[in-house]
């Protein structure tokens, strides 16, 4: 290992325990297809595609390419009254693998921009019909859409909370749906908990329908844990929305893209939003983009209004260059490699060995859909996330990338995973289970 030319220490890292890491920092060089390469020249397994968004795998030929030849070509275009082919063909590309009539593509940045932007748009999807005074957003305890104020306003995962203060007024939650009693080592999703999508009466006879633009929630609660929705859950929602002339929003950040073995969530469960928002795999990756995918009623509801801008919000590097590149050659690899196919083909495969945990010492529920799984362990004793941080750092020296959200560990590989991937990755997350106490 050749020695480090820069210093640690000017870069304030996000999410990250930044005295803990610095103090013995795990350093990634290069990866292709499956796997990083760690600053000691170890191979390390990808079990979590980087942060649930690299879904083609690492370093894809034709993708480095794409971006190469638009960063000699184009490297920047304003989509402010100009344009330029990339996001045009991109959102076509996208509308097209969109369920229904969800065909109007707004292109972000990033996962937290495309919520605030869905956010906005049913905001002022509303007043643009008369029907201003709806400015109530409902969105979900131990939900994570963003660290945007309007992101963690909907989001409930408290430390993304607890520090900044009131955020955005008139959002109430809906309760989340884990269960542990009810639903530990569910496969796939739970019987028990439909129900609970009956709360939305509740807030509605609280607040009255009158007041209420929008409902946003994760179809799987992926930072959290990795929570699967009951049986009937997200199709109650839609129905009480539909009852109430209120917006679904299905943050699809995580699921977009091939997680579950379709295009969208939207598709594995058969239920239809208003909008979705999407992020991470669209491009794998590789270019930062997100954005918002809208049904036919909501663009539509702006085109009837006043000439002149519809919607004034945006952002400079909405539908970049290098980013729609990277997202035509991502989505066309997918497509080229059958990667969603392969995603669905291994997901039963993929169940098993996550459930071949359960019984192990400290596990107390494992839980699944598609290619994600969330293995939870009890917590220590008054350390309340100490055993999944463990874990993670026995996993890392073993050769595996994976994620903890507190005493969760979570695993959700790039799609092109295969079945001795798989058996390898539970294979050290159960070697660790065992060895730690």
């Amino acid at each position: 290992m050749s020695p480090r030319d820069y210093d640690l220490e000017p870069f304030w890292m996000p999410f990250t325990a930044n005295r803990q890491f610095k103090a013995a920092p795990r350093i990634l060089v290069s990866a292709k297809d499956m796997h990083y390469t760690s600053e000691d020249g170890r191979k390390i397994l990808d079990s979590t595609a980087g942060l649930w968004c690299v879904n083609a795998g690492h370093c894809r030929d034709s993708i480095v390419r794409a971006i190469k030849q638009q960063a000699g070509t184009l490297d920047f275009a304003p989509t402010f009254q100009m344009g330029h082919p990339g996001p045009f063909r991109l959102a076509q590309s996208i509308a097209q693998l969109a369920p229904a009539d969800l065909d109007h593509v707004f292109f972000a940045n990033s996962g937290s921009e495309a919520v605030d932007t869905a956010l906005k748009i049913a905001l002022a999807y509303h007043r643009i019909r008369g029907e201003g005074q709806r400015t109530r957003l409902i969105g979900r305890e131990r939900a994570y859409h963003g660290v945007g104020f309007g992101g963690i306003s909907v989001g409930g995962m408290t430390p993304n909370r607890k520090t900044f203060g009131a955020m955005l007024p008139g959002v109430d939650h809906l309760p989340h749906t884990h269960n542990l009693e009810k639903m530990a080592n569910s496969r796939g999703q739970p019987e028990w908990g439909a129900h609970l999508a009956d709360d939305l009466e509740r807030i509605v006879a609280l607040h009255d329908a009158s007041n209420i633009a929008a409902v946003i929630v994760e179809p799987v609660q992926g930072s959290t844990g990795v929570v699967v929705p009951p049986k009937g859950y997200l199709e109650k929602l839609r129905a009480i929305c539909d009852k109430h002339g209120i917006l679904l929003i299905f943050d699809e950040v995580i699921t977009g893209f091939g997680r579950l073995g379709r295009a969208f969530a939207a598709d594995y469960f058969g239920v239809v939003p208003d909008m979705i928002t999407f992020a991470k795999g669209v491009t794998s990756a590789t270019v930062p983009m997100g954005g918002v995918i809208a049904r036919k009623h909501v663009y539509d509801a702006f085109m009837a209004g006043p000439e002149g801008i519809e919607l004034f919000h945006g952002y400079t590097y909405s539908g970049h260059p290098l980013a729609t590149a990277a997202g035509e050659a991502t989505l066309a690899l997918y497509h080229e490699e059958q990667l969603f196919a392969n995603a669905a083909s291994l997901a039963s495969y993929f169940e098993d060995a996550a459930h071949s945990l359960v019984g192990l010492p400290n596990v107390v529920d494992v839980r699944n859909i598609g290619l994600m799984a969330g293995i939870e362990l009890a917590p220590r004793g008054g350390k309340p996330g100490a055993r999944g941080y463990e874990a993670l750092l026995r996993c890392f020296e073993a050769g595996l990338l994976t994620r903890t959200t507190g005493d969760t560990l979570a695993c959700s590989p790039p799609l092109m995973v295969n079945k001795a991937q798989i058996d390898e990755i539970f294979g050290t997350i159960a070697k660790v289970i065992k060895e730690i106490s």
